[in-house]
């Protein structure tokens, strides 16, 4: 009986050691991860479905971040990742590899508060970088477009002068601009300023569509903080005053439906697409809170379901985020740690379960 009762003993401590390595294969550490005790790492921890894991090698010098870092756009294609920082004296732009290797910093003097930015362009031979700018100085309230090295190529709006015209294009603090693969643009205006605005441009930025109002209701807006767009002709915008993600059709501007049950404890901040289409990523700065939402088909907007939750520490304060479209690797930006950080995808080894779509309301 003795030895029958040592086997199973041994029987359970195996199974229990085999757990534990499964995990540590999976996650690195068990419970939060942690980066090696270095300040610029807070840890965190996966909830629901893990598909993503913090990339403790990227980038090589974190020192390098020396301002509060509010942006991130990523060149799959060059493997190049660029960051936006805030601060005084301090470079405007820092560039890295996908590898985490610092390429370069831009020095330029005609960036004064950077909040959104983003890569257009990828496959071309000649990619840019579009920053919005809210500031108040003379360069503020605008949108810049630069060359890879940090030249100045063309600005949206009236430097210096806060506005909500659209002949000639006038900004009140623009939050985040998105260009599409056809070079139409969608810019949020507004990010505390005059305007809560949603603005559709012509690749020759022309006014194509706009839902302008200060509000609670349909196509209104308290604060648009970031925008998107899928492949099924639909712009996703988050509305982060209002706590919801609205939707709107590309095309015409029609409004499509709202998401606002996944946002009653904090707002969508950032709002992107995995490479297969499958999640959005948004992030809710408050709660520190990176989380994956089931995208649905086309014809269904339906109500947003949580697929998985990145919690990050205590006062990261992740901002925007982007992702490598070419290996799904995603990049915040975190405000309150002065920092930006790599998570990589991994798969559990099997499809994730089939969920149940919801009804358009």
């Amino acid at each position: 009986m003795l030895i029958k009762k040592r086997g199973h003993t041994c029987l359970l401590a195996s199974g229990m050691a085999a757990l534990v390595l499964l995990m540590v294969v999976l996650y690195g550490t068990i419970g939060p991860q942690q980066a090696g005790g270095s300040s610029l790492r807070p840890g965190y921890q996966l909830r629901g479905s893990p598909l993503y894991k913090l990339d403790l090698s990227w980038p090589r010098s974190p020192e390098l971040f020396t301002g509060q870092v509010f942006g991130v756009a990523v060149n799959q294609y060059a493997g190049v990742v660029y960051v936006a920082q805030r601060g005084s004296d301090v470079p405007k732009v820092l560039v890295f590899t996908t590898d985490g290797e610092f390429l370069m910093s831009w020095n330029t003097t005609t960036l004064e508060m950077p909040h959104g930015i983003f890569l257009a362009d990828a496959a071309s031979a000649n990619p840019t970088v579009w920053i919005t700018d809210v500031g108040n100085g003379p360069y503020g309230h605008s949108i810049k477009q630069y060359s890879p090295s940090g030249k100045l190529l063309q600005v949206l709006g009236t430097p210096g002068k806060a506005g909500s015209g659209v002949t000639p294009l006038q900004f009140d603090q623009p939050a985040e601009i998105f260009v599409h693969s056809s070079g139409e643009m969608y810019i949020v205006d507004g990010d505390g300023g005059m305007n809560n605005r949603l603005i559709k441009l012509s690749k020759d930025q022309q006014v194509l569509w706009m839902h302008g109002e200060k509000g609670q209701g349909m196509a209104q807006f308290y604060i648009p903080h970031s925008v998107t767009v899928d492949d099924y002709h639909r712009v996703w915008m988050a509305d982060r005053g209002n706590k919801r993600i609205q939707v709107f059709n590309s095309i015409t501007g029609e409004w499509l439906g709202t998401w606002g049950s996944c946002f009653s404890e904090d707002a969508p901040y950032s709002v992107r697409l995995t490479p297969d289409r499958k999640y959005f990523v948004v992030v809710q700065l408050n709660t520190n809170q990176i989380s994956l939402l089931e995208a649905p088909p086309v014809g269904l907007i339906g109500q947003c379901r949580v697929v998985s939750v990145i919690q990050l520490a205590e006062e990261v304060k992740p901002h925007l985020v982007d992702l490598d479209l070419k290996t799904g690797a995603l990049y915040v930006a975190e405000i309150g740690a002065q920092q930006a950080q790599k998570f990589t995808p991994f798969s559990l080894g099997g499809e994730l379960p089939v969920v149940p779509h919801f009804e358009r309301s």
